[in-house]
């Protein structure tokens, strides 16, 4: 979800558009936390742009390993070109980290010594055409793979198929959409006589249905309806539930989660389940309140500004 622009001034010929550069958020914070040895096992949960892993790496000698997910083949392509002189084993797993505990298993490893979890998102992700982005014309997918089942849930499908009332309930659920009632009748008004196709099709519905003011606010007024568009279709709430159920469960004593978050109804997920675990007297949380990105981060760093760095110790 980090970007920053690179060029170089002094090359005489014409430059090539910019493209933007993952960089990953609260990188120092959430390595320290995890309080890492020479030969522990180690998970990223979430490779996504390969900085959190590539930094986990240098702090695994050749007796450590570093696993790495992401359901995404080119976040795991990324991966093993960045690490592919890493100093420790290295092992990248195709797969959504809700299947954690069943992929390493597999794979003769049966406990850890501490994991990230980074729920944000890399620059890349906006680059797949599958219609993550408001911001452009593409399918309406927002799946994590382009090899999904023919039979899963997309975008699409949602807004072109499900009652108005479900289209609704997932705005306000899973995006905190204010407007949630306004967009879903609209989106089903419009269905009437055009299907959705494409993400800026939907974007400029949204945009045309709510307020003046809202529309032209500080975010762009398809924000929220995006996110919760696509939490739905990935299942991520499940997903990050199920995930650092099975992490835990495998974790050393002593190990440590750190788990990044983007929005509240993630971080509310984090949360109770962390304060879950120490009430049973199975954890302590490191953070009762979350760390947040240095005003030094922000500054470099803009899209940084919503993130929180919740740490948890097993006993």
């Amino acid at each position: 979800m980090r970007t920053r622009p690179s060029s170089s001034p002094s090359n005489p010929m014409p430059s090539a558009p910019k493209r933007e550069v993952h960089q990953s958020v609260l990188l120092q914070e959430s390595i320290l936390a995890l309080s890492i040895k020479k030969s522990d096992t180690v998970v990223d949960a979430t490779l996504g742009g390969a900085g959190h892993a590539l930094s986990i790496a240098k702090q695994l000698g050749p007796k450590g390993t570093l696993v790495g997910f992401d359901l995404d083949a080119a976040a795991i392509t990324r991966a093993e070109k960045a690490l592919a002189q890493a100093n420790c084993k290295t092992l990248f797993i195709e797969a959504n980290f809700r299947a954690l505990e069943k992929e390493l298993t597999e794979r003769g490893i049966t406990s850890i010594d501490s994991a990230l979890f980074d729920l944000g998102w890399s620059s890349f992700q906006l680059e797949v055409n599958r219609g993550f982005s408001f911001k452009k014309d593409e399918p309406l997918l927002m799946t994590y793979t382009m090899n999904s089942d023919s039979a899963a849930i997309t975008a699409a499908i949602i807004v072109n198929e499900w009652e108005e009332s479900s289209i609704a309930d997932i705005l306000f659920g899973w995006g905190e959409e204010r407007y949630s009632r306004r967009i879903a009748k609209a989106i089903v008004e419009r269905r009437d006589s055009r299907l959705f196709e494409t993400s800026s099709d939907l974007a400029e519905v949204i945009k045309s249905t709510v307020p003046r003011a809202y529309a032209f606010g500080r975010i762009h007024p398809a924000t929220r309806a995006f996110q919760a568009l696509r939490i739905a279709v990935n299942d991520e709430l499940g997903a990050l539930e199920v995930g650092l159920k099975s992490c835990f469960s495998l974790l050393n004593p002593g190990g440590r989660i750190a788990v990044i978050s983007f929005h509240s109804i993630e971080d509310r997920v984090v949360k109770r389940h962390f304060r879950e675990l120490e009430e049973r007297g199975l954890a302590k949380r490191i953070t009762k309140k979350p760390l947040t990105p240095a005003s030094d981060e922000l500054q470099h760093n803009p899209r940084s500004r919503s993130a929180k760095l919740r740490i948890l110790e097993k006993l």
